[in-house]
């Protein structure tokens, strides 16, 4: 595993925690949407493309997302190798469902950060968003991703299925915020914890929270509203 520093590829855990020992995800680098009025990363069909990793449940909804809003024939898709080693994620074919990268055939996703930026000090993480005209990241924040896919394409798919729909958002926020940070991060605060305190404190809410999450579910089939939501 590794990180980019100021364009190189320094071989180093990518497990970064904070003064307490709890593992603290670092924020993602490219931040950007697309939209009709974007000065720069318009809707079309072909002109972007999804790096991922069946590996990864980040990318896995971002591709959910891609498959729910009818964006297959929009957006291509290239996948790499589920095996994350020293030299971070790896275009290759030797492992089922993986494939080489179809834009560049370059060996390494970290090769796709480069291009965005030289210089880049990063983590290399999945899903990428790719801009295949400015030759460019767009976005690599999943949650960001989703919300792009769902309203974005709306108009040339001519799918307007909303699944953050505006009468639902505040729930929707409510149990995102709640799932986030002590479900789908809670397994990394948990796993990666430094110390025997940080790890009975996060798994403790992880667990707390499945409980709740259960408990939600018992009597429903959706966590919120009477659709599917994000």
């Amino acid at each position: 595993m590794g990180r980019l520093v100021e364009g190189k590829w320094i071989k180093q855990s990518v497990i970064t925690s904070d003064d307490s020992g709890s593992y603290d995800r670092e924020p993602r680098s490219f931040l950007d949407t697309i939209g009709e009025d974007h000065d720069r990363f318009k809707p079309e069909k072909g002109r972007y493309h999804l790096y991922v990793s069946y590996a990864c449940p980040w990318a896995t909804r971002a591709l959910i997302m891609r498959s729910l809003k009818g964006l297959e024939d929009y957006i291509s898709i290239s996948v790499v190798n589920p095996d994350m080693l020293e030299e971070g994620w790896e275009f290759s074919t030797d492992f089922p469902g993986a494939t080489i990268d179809h834009l560049y055939d370059v060996p390494y996703l970290r090769d796709i950060y480069l291009k965005t930026d030289s210089d880049v000090t990063t983590s290399v993480t999945v899903p990428v968003l790719w801009d295949k005209r400015e030759e460019t990241i767009v976005n690599n924040e999943s949650s960001e991703i989703l919300r792009i896919f769902n309203t974005a394409f709306n108009k040339l798919t001519n799918n307007f299925d909303d699944y953050y729909p505006q009468s639902l958002r505040d729930e929707i926020d409510k149990i995102n915020e709640r799932v986030y940070h002590d479900v789908n991060n809670g397994v990394y605060k948990t796993g990666f914890a430094q110390n025997q305190e940080t790890y009975e404190e996060n798994f403790t809410k992880l667990f707390d929270t499945l409980d709740f999450l259960e408990t939600h579910l018992s009597d429903r089939n959706y966590l919120v509203g009477e659709q599917l939501t994000e």
